[in-house]
């Protein structure tokens, strides 16, 4: 399997609990700590799957996915967002940004993986 994951968050514990969930199951991952970081290397670099937090320094996650969308070979890419919020509010705002999928923390890694799977399907 060659897919290649970007995961950005700046908490190290979730972005190292995401990058082992889903190289458990093959998947090629790079992380980063900001939305910056996030954007230089998709305009360098092409990724099957986005996983981004939804609130970071430098750049927040709705911001990223707005120019990430931006990026012609960005706009079939499927993006999950990860948030705190539990409200169809946020999860909406999330879709309208262009998120493919919301995940809410705490993330159990099943679920991740379930998601991964299907929004790579």
């Amino acid at each position: 399997m060659n897919i290649r994951i970007l995961v950005v968050d700046n908490s190290p514990s979730i972005r190292q609990m995401i990058s082992i969930t889903l190289k458990s199951a093959k998947y090629i991952v790079t992380t980063v700590e900001n939305g910056q970081a996030a954007l230089a290397l998709c305009e360098r670099m092409l990724f099957d799957l986005i996983i981004t937090d939804t609130s970071m320094a430098k750049m927040d996650g709705l911001t990223l996915i707005g120019y990430i969308r931006k990026l012609h070979c960005y706009r079939d890419v499927p993006i999950m967002l990860i948030t705190n919020e539990t409200s169809a509010q946020a999860k909406a705002q999330g879709k309208q940004a262009g998120a493919t999928e919301c995940l809410v923390k705490p993330l159990n890694p099943q679920h991740l993986l379930s998601l991964t799977a299907k929004v790579l399907a």
